[in-house]
């Protein structure tokens, strides 16, 4: 006797399904992972979702409650398990997994607690998805992109962390808040290390092509009568302040995070700061590179020379981990090495 769904629906086709073409996983289902999950379902950018994260409970809760909202969206399947196996053939792989990061704790405090993590989870994902590019989002994400690297034995351009993205994204917004603009109408990078270290290019702030540093000479310095410096240490303390308030951060680097896989997955050319391994252009002691890269379909591209003057400070500058490596942006064909 033909059951319902015999009766309902005919098979045309008798090969056996294509792999999905733009797979998108996501190791970890805490607050960041989940950010991450919803910000990619909510802007379409993936035709299956997969998470993976070592706590069943969680885990399967996480899915369910995302299989639940599915008819809100337009992701067709959503997976979960804590075996690899259900991320093969991902396109993406972000990886959210990791200790958090505590009150007033310093990222590099993380390193080695993070590095053991990784060990386990980084050959797992290329065993499963051979051809994915890896986002790395977990702290500190240059340190681990690094490691990832190193770790996945990929091609260094499909290896890249989100690096300054947020730093930079929050540095728009603070900046336009004063202004009273919108945030993207602010034009400014924050590049080098994600977080305590990094550094704002005051030398490219612009409203409209109209250069900041010529309106305001002083402008990021001790000499500023108007203390736009403030701003950049607003952006430092940020995370620590959100930590502060509510234990962790999660909505602003979700979005973030989304905004790189876009890029990445329509192959859209958009420049990004970013953290990946580029061939050696500029060195100190510490070995620290400092770059601007470029996203496309295998995620960082080639590299072309580019020195902003302020950013000289960022390769003198004394660092305190030596194998940091730093990308400042993404399109698709060229990354621009400082």
């Amino acid at each position: 006797m033909s059951s319902v769904l015999q009766k309902l629906i005919s098979p045309q086709a008798s090969s056996a399904a294509e792999p999905p073409r733009n797979k998108v996983t996501v190791v970890g289902v805490g607050q960041v992972g989940m950010a991450c999950a919803v910000s990619i379902l909510l802007r379409d950018l993936c035709d299956e979702l997969a998470l993976v994260d070592v706590m069943e409970d969680r885990l399967k809760g996480e899915m369910m409650d995302l299989q639940h909202g599915s008819l809100f969206l337009k992701t067709s399947k959503i997976v979960a398990d804590k075996d690899y196996a259900v991320t093969a053939n991902s396109r993406l792989v972000v990886v959210t997994a990791g200790v958090r990061q505590q009150e007033g704790e310093s990222r590099l405090n993380l390193v080695q607690r993070n590095v053991n993590v990784f060990k386990s989870i980084i050959p797992q994902i290329v065993k499963y998805s051979p051809n994915c590019t890896i986002v790395v989002v977990s702290n500190p994400v240059d340190v681990l992109t690094y490691v990832t690297w190193k770790l996945s034995g990929l091609p260094k351009h499909r290896v890249l962390g989100s690096g300054t993205n947020l730093d930079s994204a929050r540095f728009r917004y603070l900046m336009a808040e004063r202004l009273g603009i919108h945030a993207s109408s602010f034009n400014g990078w924050v590049l080098g290390e994600h977080g305590d270290t990094s550094v704002p290019v005051w030398s490219g702030a612009n409203v409209a092509g109209v250069n900041l540093q010529k309106l305001n000479p002083d402008i990021g310095t001790d000499a500023d009568k108007e203390q736009w410096k403030a701003t950049h240490k607003a952006v430092v303390d940020s995370a620590y302040e959100v930590i502060r308030l509510k234990g962790y951060t999660n909505w602003a680097i979700g979005l973030s995070v989304a905004d790189l896989t876009e890029s990445i997955v329509k192959n859209l050319s958009r420049v990004h700061p970013v953290s990946t391994m580029v061939k050696v252009r500029h060195t100190h002691r510490h070995s620290v590179l400092y770059n601007w890269g470029s996203m496309s379909y295998f995620g960082t591209q080639s590299a072309s020379n580019h020195q902003p003057s302020d950013l000289l400070c960022l390769l003198s500058h004394s660092h305190p981990m030596k194998t940091n490596f730093h990308v400042v942006a993404v399109t698709q064909n060229s990354i621009l090495a400082l």
